[in-house]
């Protein structure tokens, strides 16, 4: 839609004259989300929303770096307690300690890391004792 709207005609019907006739042309159809709902109708409105729905899309987070990596320490020791494999467990938890390691080297922006390293035997003993546990028949 590059031409512009004629002198003297109303903004409305110039704007529904360029719709009628995309439409004829097809160009709405095989839209993606046709015929669906549009998401976030019910929820209050939010003058930031498209801020959101980009940096979900991209990723983001909106934390300081410090805290960010005290989230996936956390979700890594998660992981490595649901992990299939004594293997998985330490790959995981050797690449935390990774992370781990090079924050304290190099302190992140935000709040004090307050992170240790990972003991990888204690974290295998744990998934030891919770897979055996799993295993346990009923008493």
């Amino acid at each position: 839609m590059t031409e512009r709207k004629p002198p003297g005609t109303s903004f409305e019907s110039w704007v529904d004259k360029q719709i009628r006739e995309a439409d004829e042309r097809g160009e709405f159809r095989d839209l993606p989300g046709a015929g669906k709902p549009l998401p976030g109708l019910s929820a209050p409105y939010d003058e930031l929303w498209w801020v959101r729905e980009k940096m979900a899309r991209e990723n983001l987070s909106s934390l300081p770096p410090s805290l960010v990596l005290r989230k996936e320490a956390e979700d890594a020791h998660a992981a490595a307690l649901a992990a299939p494999t004594e293997r998985a467990v330490r790959r995981i938890v050797t690449a935390i300690n990774e992370r781990i390691a090079e924050g304290l080297r190099r302190p992140p922006e935000g709040p004090p890391l307050r992170l240790g390293l990972f003991d990888e035997e204690a974290v295998v003993r744990a998934w030891r004792a919770a897979v055996a546990a799993r295993l346990a028949p009923d008493a």
